[in-house]
């Protein structure tokens, strides 16, 4: 089969969808694998690695989407949907729930779309969990550098000092997201609590942390409470392929202390918070009721060389898969058909179809 390689052209998205490495496992496999010059260069990869792992360097887009499978780390741009042909197979990140304009041309133009954030194995999302973890990880450091008083934050500083109190973060969703986030606030020596609607995961997340991380059983009255003394809130509900809950309402939100800082981690699936709305690595803070938001919708794309090495190793085996046997490999497999959100011409995932109203 032959493989696709774009250069991503999101706002400052630098991560690439394959390493050479990943390049090398393909084309030793016998396939054919074209990357656009320069896709790799933000995340270290050069066309000369490329070469050398098989690959062919090609110099335009149009070459690239001539391709039978197109893959790529973030949903295609518009420039970009127009490339997209009949029977093509696209594998990438889609959050289509948040982005019903770019559902209805993919359906119209008889893509077969399968995203990367429903791929599912053992109860898990394996292709979103590393860029989950990368968000989780980076969630609480924006959330610092929006409280820098430049940024309209209220000046504390995360950690604190000796006589003054470290900042309060409160996270929504024990999942990858929420769990890695905690992580790194507690490393940052923040005092942090943790909500969330299952049991199980907040004993797993009391078993990890101890005393370091205070849980709370997520309801709206706990989460509107918890919002009246967090200086940071890390948004990290979600729901597979749908858009995500909202939870923190318009009103919730004006309870927050003034310079407090939201990071909607959720935004690629419409966001948690009703004054959430997406913004970019080039401005990726804005101040609505007195609170500074993050709402970046590609948070892994500012460690694009960690990012790209840990996407690639999560999706070579099934792109290896895809490219063996095309849509066979679906059938093969019930975790990476439950990624497949659009064929032809019409959404076959149920939730994604209910929320866009097409079901």
């Amino acid at each position: 089969m032959h493989i696709g390689i774009p250069k991503e052209i999101k706002n400052h998205e630098y991560r690439v969808a394959l390493t050479p490495e990943g390049a090398r496992f393909l084309t030793e496999a016998g396939h054919r694998v074209s990357v656009e010059s320069g896709a790799g260069d933000a995340a270290g990869f050069t066309d000369d690695a490329y070469r050398a792992a098989g690959a062919a360097i090609v110099s335009t887009a149009a070459e690239v989407y001539a391709a039978d499978l197109v893959m790529k780390v973030k949903e295609p741009q518009p420039d970009e949907v127009k490339r997209l042909r009949e029977g093509q197979l696209l594998f990438c990140y889609l959050h289509l729930a948040a982005a019903p304009e770019l559902a209805r041309e993919l359906m119209a133009r008889g893509v077969t779309a399968i995203a990367y954030e429903t791929v599912g194995k053992a109860g898990g999302l394996p292709l979103l969990q590393p860029m989950s973890d990368i968000a989780g990880r980076l969630a609480p450091q924006m959330g610092a550098l929006g409280l820098h008083t430049s940024h309209g934050g209220s000046g504390k500083l995360i950690s604190g000092m000796p006589g003054v109190p470290p900042a309060r973060v409160l996270i929504i969703g024990a999942g990858v997201v929420g769990m890695s986030a905690a992580r790194t606030a507690v490393g940052l020596g923040a005092r942090v609590t943790l909500v969330d609607r299952q049991g199980d995961k907040l004993a797993h997340a009391e078993a990890q942390f101890g005393a370091r991380v205070e849980t709370r059983f997520s309801s709206p009255d706990t989460i509107a409470d918890s919002l009246e003394y967090a200086d940071i809130v890390v948004g990290a509900a979600q729901i597979p392929g749908r858009h995500a809950p909202r939870l923190i309402s318009l009103d919730s939100l004006k309870r927050m202390p003034p310079g407090a800082v939201l990071v909607d981690v959720a935004i690629d699936q419409g966001g948690i918070a009703e004054t959430s709305r997406p913004t970019t690595h080039s401005h990726p803070f804005f101040v609505a009721e007195g609170i500074v938001h993050y709402c970046v919708t590609n948070m892994p794309g500012a460690v694009a060389r960690t990012a790209t090495k840990a996407l690639t190793h999560a999706t070579l085996p099934y792109v290896l898969a895809l490219a063996a046997q095309g849509l066979a490999a679906l059938d093969a497999d019930a975790g990476l058909k439950a990624g497949l959100h659009v064929h032809a011409g019409a959404i076959t995932h149920a939730g994604l179809a209910q929320d866009l109203g097409m079901a």
